[in-house]
């Protein structure tokens, strides 16, 4: 038997060692899962702020004539009315309407996109778009010239700006701009994954490590903690966010992950077809958030029942820290997924009561 791949470093990998994190195997990376534990990570993000390394994403560049001509059929999002230093949440579509992958697009130029994909899926991506590449638009695949730092919380901006040579101010959310931070050239992102203001920034890994160090001292005052991959899991559920192999995969659609209105339906996209008809005959399964009432915590892949007989699965379930309840979200028959339903989830083979809620579960304060 062949020995495993090797997993593939971020790199602040040593760093995260130093740190005494609890490493593992994501996606065929080795990340941090946790610091000082999640409880204590996800509420730093929450009331103060976090610092998070996600250089294991993928970056992918659009140049060219033709680029947006490309990008604009790549992606399922609204891409021209994206303005110069304006991102997107999008899908990346098969033909038959399942989720390649889900990005960002941040355009940066008319005639050059940036798009920042799921660590797991960068080089399935890549391909894809290249499979469907009938443009003068050239694909690049950047990940290699890329680290990424995510500071999240509501002293985000606070910390940050000590370090940016721009008014942070000026970047609105799914905002960016291209400056310095301490001295290092960076993209600065207003986007993010935990439903919290937050500073993404992409720079050269050469530099990760010591723009780690500066983001912590500069966050010190605050109360900065690193947050491993456990925080950033139920940060981003109580944000209602979706989570490639979870939420969406090959086999879910948009329509059914309740992500239509990330789909421009006045235009030509790859996988456009399967969309439209389930818009206009409706799906058989959607998305919904709910709530545990009884004893027990959801987990993801456990079966939900409703009156008695399976029903759907749990994509993501967890203990909320913030909310201080049992929380998650599963598939439903459309018809059985409204608000307010009684449903069954099988935790230990016994059935536990919940109930059918509305997301997002948590929103900040503006």
């Amino acid at each position: 038997m062949a020995d495993a791949a090797p997993l593939k470093q971020t790199p602040l990998n040593s760093l995260h060692r130093r740190l005494g994190a609890r490493m593992v195997d994501f996606g065929g990376w080795d990340m941090p899962v946790q610091y000082s534990g999640i409880l204590d990570e996800h509420h730093s993000v929450r009331k103060a702020v976090g610092l998070f390394d996600v250089s294991h994403m993928g970056e992918i560049v659009i140049r060219g004539a033709q680029a947006f001509d490309l990008v604009n059929y790549a992606a399922t999002s609204a891409v021209s009315k994206l303005a110069i230093g304006q991102a997107q949440y999008a899908g990346l579509l098969y033909a038959h309407g399942g989720f390649v992958d889900d990005i960002l697009v941040y355009k940066v130029a008319e005639d050059h996109y940036f798009l920042c994909v799921n660590a797991s899926n960068q080089e399935k991506d890549y391909e894809h778009i290249c499979s469907i590449n009938r443009f003068e638009a050239a694909v690049d695949f950047a990940s290699d010239r890329y680290a990424q730092l995510a500071v999240q919380g509501p002293k985000a901006a606070a910390t940050v700006q000590k370090l940016a040579s721009l008014d942070l101010s000026t970047i609105r959310y799914y905002r960016f701009a291209d400056g310095q931070v301490s001295g290092i050239p960076a993209r600065i992102a207003r986007t993010g994954y935990t439903g919290e203001d937050c500073f993404e920034l992409f720079i050269e890994p050469q530099h990760a490590e010591r723009l780690w160090d500066l983001v912590t001292q500069a966050g010190q005052e605050f109360g900065i903690r690193p947050c491993g991959l456990g925080a950033r899991n139920t940060l981003r559920l109580e944000a209602g966010m979706a989570l490639y192999g979870h939420e969406i995969s090959a086999s879910i659609t948009p329509i059914e992950a309740g992500l239509a209105r990330n789909c421009d339906m006045t235009k030509d996209f790859h996988g456009r077809a399967t969309c439209l008809k389930q818009l206009e005959e409706g799906v058989s399964r959607k998305l919904i958030g709910f709530e545990m009432r009884g004893r027990g915590i959801a987990r993801d892949g456990y079966e939900v029942h409703v009156d008695g007989v399976a029903a759907g699965w749990v994509t993501t379930g967890s203990p909320s820290p913030t909310l201080n309840k049992n929380i998650g979200l599963c598939y439903l028959p459309a018809s059985q997924a409204v608000i307010g339903r009684t449903i069954h989830v099988i935790v230990r083979g016994q059935p536990v009561e919940a109930v059918t809620v509305a997301t997002p579960f948590y929103k900040r304060a503006k």
